[in-house]
């Protein structure tokens, strides 16, 4: 059946080593996963399972852009992450099967109307006008797993003008890609397509219009994003 409108492609985010770019066709998002990221929001940590909540993947953004200062908010904030994408179908996954799932890994940025999703909070609403923000699920090129390794001890950092604001390591993830894998395939049938930001370190903070966030993860390509003026 034909369409009413046109209907856009499914964004891709470039993987080193290939010509073909990885599509992105879902993005499921970790909250709190550092405890001292959790303790600077003023909540407590929850070490039993992870909660989620997603972001639209037209919503996807390339590395290096430049994009408006977002509407309806005062209080934009960074937040750097790692993200892993999914590589062969995977379901109710042991740990060992959610490892064999993980295709590659990529620097990403949360961006984030943090005053909306504190007054949603406050009222216990759903964070969507704080987290589904057009153009704030920002991706650098993605390192194949194999050629990654392990996660551990890398760092994790994002500056902003420069200046150093998020510095961490990955081992400090309370739950590890490994088990947000198998816990999210508790709930969903997960696939190639199928992207995961697995949570952000403390230090995040607020942009302005002008500002230029970059950052980095050890092993893998960096991000960088630049903050325009409001439309």
């Amino acid at each position: 059946m034909t369409t009413l409108f046109p209907t856009p492609d499914f964004p891709t985010i470039p993987v080193k080593g290939e010509s073909a770019g990885y599509p992105v066709m879902r993005i499921f998002c970790v909250g709190r996963n550092y405890a001292a990221h959790a303790a600077e929001m003023g909540v407590e940590v929850d070490r039993e399972a992870p909660f989620y909540f997603t972001k639209n993947p037209l919503h996807t953004l390339a590395s290096g852009q430049t994009i408006p200062y977002p509407p309806g908010t005062e209080n934009y904030h960074y937040e750097m992450e790692l993200a892993l994408v999914i590589g062969k179908p995977v379901f109710r996954a042991s740990k060992d099967e959610a490892a064999a799932a993980i295709y590659a890994y990529g620097c990403a940025l949360d961006m984030t109307r943090r005053d909306l999703q504190l007054v949603a909070r406050s009222k216990q609403r759903p964070w969507d006008l704080g987290k589904d923000v057009e153009q704030s699920a920002v991706f650098a090129e993605l390192t194949k797993a194999e050629d990654f390794g392990e996660v551990g001890e890398q760092r994790i950092h994002l500056e902003v003008n420069g200046e150093s604001k998020q510095s961490s390591t990955l081992n400090l993830l309370i739950h590890s890609c490994v088990d947000v894998v198998a816990d999210l395939s508790k709930f969903y049938h997960l696939q190639p397509g199928d992207v995961i930001m697995t949570g952000t370190p403390e230090g995040v903070g607020a942009v302005v219009a002008g500002d230029r966030i970059t950052g980095g993860i050890d092993g893998l390509a960096p991000i960088e994003l630049t903050i325009g003026a409001a439309e």
